[in-house]
């Protein structure tokens, strides 16, 4: 499942798309997959020789006073070589170890920068839907600040002619400041919304890609498959990370052993030397080189035991890092269908209570203005619905945030 096909909101869609391409962490992720791969080339070219062309001419002039003819000479020596410089044959796998070792380390990086894209993805969705919830949780403070502020103005009327106590008019003015201060606090909770979601996209928010005020669906809910399969989370980046790195730690080993073995090193030249230049490649001026030499370790101090063990520690290391790696991965998934498994329930219960305060509240309010019931009463019940509504709101967000974490723990996707 690819993340165009699992968001389905376009708006959200194309700021992701923006994050894509402008997300300093994710540049930096791919920098460091550019510098592995160059590391690993590096270590590659090491398995071939160097080879290395010259061609060199000398003159020299010798008076007469300094030969033994007792005439000035001039002499020319032209030369042209091909040769390879400190060739190491790769006898016992150490140069081979070497780049399989950059390899891993190269695949390693690769998934985590996959592992940040997905992260990435789904941070932008869920900072998008945050914004979306902050909206519509404004909206309701502004419509409740709107119905106090008329209540608030009726019970003054009453107060005047008096038909309210003075109790009720500051009841009813404490309602009125309080929703005043949602409103204010809302406000600013959205700017910093804004400024999390632009942090996340990199560049600034285009209007028309911004939610509404109403928080609806952005993501496709995920139909996990019954009997959820191990093989399914070793698809996850952070786990094939963890994979190649416990690879490169067991070939780094291998690198280590290989130092306690000689050294075989070839270096050799071939071309031609002549006094003319016309004759620099002409037979019988051909000449060559070649002088291999053997390095055998005797006595280090014990580095290359030090190494060898501490090769072995990095491994088990490694093994301990990806097994954990594994079990995170299964508490995730199960923590995310853990919350899954009752949110619809939630969710119902939720929506019944708002609409049975709903109902409360406008009995209650009726009959506090029909001069029947008192303030307090209807307070009560305007502040349980209130206070319901904004619980259906962050429910709704949780509901929507599951979907974006279970795709996301679930490594962005499966087959």
């Amino acid at each position: 499942v690819k993340w165009q096909q699992f968001f389905t909101d376009s708006r959200l869609a194309q700021l992701q798309t923006l994050a894509l391409a402008n997300n300093r962490d994710l540049r930096l992720a791919s920098l460091n997959v550019e510098k592995a791969q160059a590391q690993y080339r590096i270590k590659r070219a090491d398995l071939f020789p160097t080879l290395d062309a010259s061609v060199s001419g000398t003159h020299s002039r010798t008076p007469g006073s300094l030969s033994n003819t007792g005439t000035a000479a001039t002499t020319h020596d032209y030369s042209a070589q091909l040769g390879l410089s400190s060739y190491e044959l790769d006898v016992f796998g150490r140069v081979r170890n070497l780049r399989d070792e950059a390899l891993e380390d190269y695949l390693a990086l690769t998934e985590t920068r996959r592992s940040t894209q997905i992260s990435l993805v789904a941070e932008v969705a869920t900072a998008w839907l945050t914004l979306a919830a902050d909206n519509e949780r404004l909206l309701l403070a502004q419509e409740t600040l709107t119905s106090q502020l008329a209540t608030y103005d009726l019970t003054q009327n009453s107060y005047a002619l008096g038909g309210s106590s003075a109790l009720s008019v500051a009841q009813a003015q404490t309602t009125v400041e309080s929703a005043r201060g949602d409103v204010a606090s809302y406000e600013s909770q959205i700017l910093q919304d804004r400024n999390a979601l632009r942090l996340l996209v990199g560049s600034d928010l285009p209007e028309a890609l911004l939610p509404g005020t109403h928080l609806a669906s952005a993501a496709v809910l995920v139909d996990i498959p019954a009997g959820l399969p191990s093989s399914l989370l070793q698809q996850r980046p952070d786990v094939l990370s963890a994979e190649h790195t416990l690879k490169s730690a067991n070939i780094d080993i291998g690198a280590a052993r290989a130092k306690f073995y000689p050294s075989i090193s070839l270096t050799a030249d071939a071309g031609s030397s002549s006094s003319a230049l016309a004759g620099l490649f002409k037979s019988g001026s051909g000449a060559w080189t070649f002088a291999p030499s053997i390095s055998v370790p005797i006595f280090d101090g014990g580095s290359n035991r030090a190494t060898l063990d501490s090769a072995k520690v990095e491994r088990d290391i490694q093994i301990q890092t990806y097994q954990q790696t594994l079990q995170t991965a299964f508490r995730e998934v199960a923590d995310a269908l853990a919350v899954r498994s009752t949110l619809d329930r939630r969710i119902a219960a939720q929506q019944a209570l708002t609409d049975a305060s709903r109902k409360s509240f406008e009995l209650s309010d009726a009959l506090y203005r029909g001069g029947s019931q008192s303030y307090l009463e209807a307070l009560d019940a305007q502040r349980s619905l209130y206070s319901a509504q904004q619980d259906l709101i962050t429910l709704r967000l949780t509901e929507q945030s599951n979907r974006i974490t279970l795709y996301k723990v679930l490594g962005g996707g499966w087959n």
